[in-house]
């Protein structure tokens, strides 16, 4: 260690020696290597890992031996102490001469940690093993701020992450070693990770992800990236171009390490890198690949003059089987409908715990023996996967499952399209044709008593809440959490036996749809787009009920003048918006603003206070917790001045006119005597789907509930830390610490653990779905090895997005881009709402919205259903929708043709 460093050259570990793996780690050895061999690698000199052995053996004394205590406990403290360990004297002299060296007194460096080898050869950036990631790095560091990011660089040899990674290894986590790596801070504009193999199924394919900024927006996803696919064999490129909004840069004034700002105006809507500057980054990932051996995954950054900068280059990790190996496919083309983003444990194990046991029922209703069913148990624990935190459909099981019914190929294609399965996912195995019509009198037979079935579930279902949640009913907070437990297994227990019923409208839905379909195309020559008006009319569901019922409560407060006046303020005296939003209906609640109003209030929330964005995911709060949300529902209807008489009037016009055009394309009396007999019966299998898709809300509402208050009995016997952190137990968990019957007893830690995992989970866009993954991996390691399988669809050469017209006619508007439906109602207001999917707790943006695309979804989508019903022009399987239309572009929507015209750019569009 005595010596200056090289910093020209970047040769020594703070002398003029070459650097030796054992003491500078594979990381900066590498870096030499590269440098050697004439990459352009910004200079530096290494902290070699004998000075971190010199600092933790002069802490030594006040640390406990290590066989006193478990390792990772003698890790913390040692970490601890080394993040005080700040190197002074003839070390610090020398780091500081070596820094003035490399970038002058006024300079910035990145101060990187690499955990070298040891006598196992387990180390950071190893071939075998990357590790990659578990060592901290610290950019733009100053002078002054250069020997304490040293030894907070030390200090990541010992940090929790890294020790449980290496216990998971078999590895020793108290014999990590360090070595320090000080680089000249390079002053890129645009930044990238680049792999010389498909990182998702290891096929030989150049992939960059590229962003504007520095590197750390790539790597730890703070940034919006565009990612490209290079064919090394011919060169092309294809690129997924986002708009970008967010990107990570230098430090502001006066602070320490970079910042997520915003995307220069300019910038958002083209590519980070141009055709030609991709492929010469590709072709710098093929030179390091073709000098080191292997497949590699290395980091760079482009500076203005358009120099592109080598940062870091590793082995990439193991790769996936390639195409020829047994696979497993997901999706979630309509499950995150009910579980987007990601999920809580508790939210999983209650969703798993609902396929398996509803359908298990629906299995059971159409006939397939109970010897079947067992054997198929497996298949039915694990319908739904999580994935990274997100549910996933295993769709191989489902088809294997639903494979069982011979009708099922009579709608196999519907409900592939509804599921989003394409290609390679699609099931080979099909019933004979003989089989198949041996089984219609059974389904026959089984669909007359189907009507039936659905009122007595639906009866049985409203008698079960009115005992429940009635206004005469005991309310929960009185319930002991043994009373607790036995209502949530009762009512489960009834589910069990009896939701199968819902589902078989589903299965019935799907053949009165493709007859349906079928019919109109041969009689009228019409598609999709006559059939989603010719659904409208008819009782409203029970959706649609909620929606109304919403609207009628805006009615009322729109009478009062304080309370419209209070809703619609845009001085909210110093308080922030919920607050207000608090307040206000505090005093609707209190009756100040009239009894009547006051119990129109109570009404409204025993009957929906279920219903709300994410309302089937148990670790979100509904109205029925958080009442106040309800007056930002009620805001934005009032500002409209909103009335159930015009949502009624809507619905008939739509109604009327797809009548009106099936009496033009349809002259036959006969041809429309059956057509409006099976639209009859289409319209009926609508409505029960989306009253049992209330009934569901209503199922999660009261598991959260119980769940909820289970949890603050937890809390109060001090087992966990806050009521709510029961979202991150399972539900058997949480049953399990009542009656005796959970492994181990340390809730709060288990929850700890899960939560950290959660928070960890990239909140960047969604894996793609559906996809496909090594049946060898574990599933709770397939999203880094999965590829895609149903690409967006791509544009018409026009710029047009189609996707199926689910009715409303014609509207231009700005584009409202939602991705957490979290917003507030009121910025949907006279807004095309564009998202992914929606859910029925979308319902308040839905109706402030005066359109709606979505990228996912049919005909029988909630969305498709609710925009017809609300008369709303609607669009479903708009794919690519959310990646290519700006938040605030001036767009043209088709409700009946499907087609989304962007018209003018987010600046241009009025108001």
């Amino acid at each position: 260690m005595s010596g200056v460093p090289a910093g020209s050259t970047g040769a020594g570990p703070m002398g003029a020696g070459p650097m030796e793996t054992g003491e500078v780690g594979h990381k900066f050895a590498r870096l030499e290597t590269l440098r050697d061999a004439g990459f352009a690698v910004p200079e530096f000199f290494c902290v070699p890992a004998s000075e971190f052995d010199r600092a933790l053996d002069a802490l030594s004394g006040g640390l406990p031996p290590r066989s006193a205590v478990p390792a990772a406990q003698w890790c913390g403290f040692a970490a601890q102490a080394l993040a005080a360990a700040v190197p002074d004297g003839d070390l610090a002299a020398r780091l500081l001469a070596g820094f003035d060296e490399l970038v002058g007194e006024a300079g910035t460096v990145a101060v990187r940690a690499c955990v070298v080898p040891g006598p196992d050869g387990a180390g950071e950036d190893a071939a075998d093993d990357p590790f990659a990631g578990l060592s901290d790095s610290f950019l733009y560091v100053r002078r002054d701020g250069l020997l304490e990011a040293v030894a907070r660089c030390w200090a990541s040899a010992f940090k929790a992450e890294a020790v449980r990674y290496r216990e998971f290894r078999g590895i020793d986590p108290a014999g990590a070693r360090v070595a320090v790596g000080v680089q000249r801070m390079v002053a890129g504009t645009r930044s990238f990770v680049a792999f010389t193999r498909d990182p998702r199924d290891g096929a030989r394919r150049h992939v960059i992800a590229a962003a504007h900024g520095i590197g750390e927006g790539v790597v730890q996803e703070k940034a919006d990236v565009d990612h490209f696919f290079v064919d090394p064999a011919t060169g092309r490129v294809d690129a997924e171009v986002v708009t970008k909004q967010r990107m990570v840069g230098p430090p502001g004034e006066g602070e320490d390490g970079p910042r997520v700002v915003p995307v220069p105006g300019g910038l958002r809507t083209g590519p980070v890198l141009a055709d030609d500057q991709v492929r010469r980054v590709a072709d710098l990932a093929a030179r390091v690949e073709r000098l080191f051996g292997c497949p590699q995954d290395i980091e760079g950054t482009i500076t203005p003059d358009g120099a592109v900068h080598l940062v870091q280059a590793r082995p990439m990790a193991a790769t996936a089987d390639h195409a020829g190996g047994l696979r497993v496919h997901w999706g979630n083309h309509n499950i995150t409908e009910s579980f987007p983003g990601v999920s809580g444990a508790l939210t999983y194990s209650q969703a798993r715990a609902f396929y398996q046991l509803a359908f298990t029922d629906l299995y059971r209703r159409m006939g397939v023996p109970a010897r079947r069913l067992r054997a198929n148990g497996h298949r039915l624990a694990r319908m739904v996967g999580n994935l990274d935190g997100r549910v996933y459909y295993r769709l191989d099981d489902w088809q294997e499952l639903h494979g069982q019914l011979p009708v099922f190929d009579l709608i196999r294609a519907g409900w592939e399209e509804g599921m989003g399965i394409t290609g390679e996912a699609r099931a080979d195995r099909r019933w004979p044709r003989a089989r198949v019509a041996a089984a219609l009198p059974a389904l026959a037979w089984r669909a007359a008593g189907h009507r039936r079935a659905t009122v007595r579930f639906l009866r049985w279902w409203d008698a079960l809440m009115a005992d429940v949640r009635g206004p005469a009913s005991r309310p929960l907070d009185e319930y002991s959490s043994d009373e607790l437990i036995t209502l949530y297994r009762w009512v489960w227990d009834e589910v069990s036996v009896r939701w199968g019923v819902t589902l078989a409208n589903g299965v019935y839905g799907l053949l009165l749809l493709r007859g349906g379909t079928a019919l109109l195309r041969r009689w009228t020559g019409a598609g999709p787009e006559l059939l989603a008006g010719l659904l409208c009319g008819g009782p409203e569901n029970r959706s649609l009920a909620a929606a109304r019922a919403a609207i009628a409560l805006a009615e009322r407060a729109a009478e009062v003048p304080a309370l419209k006046a209070a809703l619609l303020a845009d001085d909210l005296g110093g308080r922030t918006d919920e607050e207000h939003l608090r307040a206000v209906w505090d005093d609707v609640a209190a009756g100040r603003h009239g009894s009547f109003l006051a119990a129109s209030a109570r009404a409204y929330l025993r009957r929906y206070g279920d219903r709300a964005v994410h309302d089937l995911k148990l670790d979100e709060p509904t109205p029925r917790q958080r009442p106040w949300t309800t007056a930002a529902v009620l805001r934005p209807l009032v500002r409209q001045g909103a009335t159930v008489a015009a949502n009624r009037a809507g619905e008939a016009r739509a109604a009327a006119d797809a009548r009106r055009r099936l009496r033009e394309s349809c002259p036959g009396p006969a041809r429309r005597a059956v057509l409006r007999v099976l639209l009859r019966m289409m319209r009926w299998s609508v409505r029960a789907r989306e009253d049992a898709r209330f009934c569901r809300t209503q199922l999660f509402g009261l598991s959260r509930e119980v769940m909820w208050r289970l949890g603050g009995a937890l809390a109060a016997a001090g087992l966990l830390d806050d009521p709510l952190d029961v979202a991150d137990l399972t539900v058997d968990e949480v049953v399990g610490a009542f009656d005796g019957t959970l492994p181990g007893g340390d809730l709060r830690g288990l929850a700890a653990l899960r939560r950290a995992e959660r928070v960890r989970t990239p909140a960047g866009p969604p894996p793609p779905a559906p996809l496909s993954a090594p049946a060898s991996r574990p599933a709770a390691a397939a999203l880094p090895y999965a590829r895609p399988l149903d690409p967006d669809r791509d544009a018409g050469g026009d710029g047009t997005l189609r996707g199926l017209g689910s009715g409303g006619g014609t509207v231009r508007g700005r584009a409202k881009v939602v991705l957490d439906p979290r917003v507030p109602p009121g910025d949907c207001a006279g807004r095309i709402l564009v998202a992914r999917e929606t859910d029925p707790g979308w319902l308040a943006l839905m109706i402030a919205a005066s359109g709606l695309v979505v990228e996912r979804g049919t005909l029988l989508s909630h969305t498709a259903v609710t925009g017809r019903l609300l008369g709303v022009p609607t669009a479903v399987a708009v794919g690519g929708a959310v990646a290519r239309i700006p938040d605030g572009a001036w767009i043209e929507l088709d409700g009946r043709a499907g087609t989304v015209r962007i018209l003018g750019a987010p600046e241009d569009a009025a108001g």
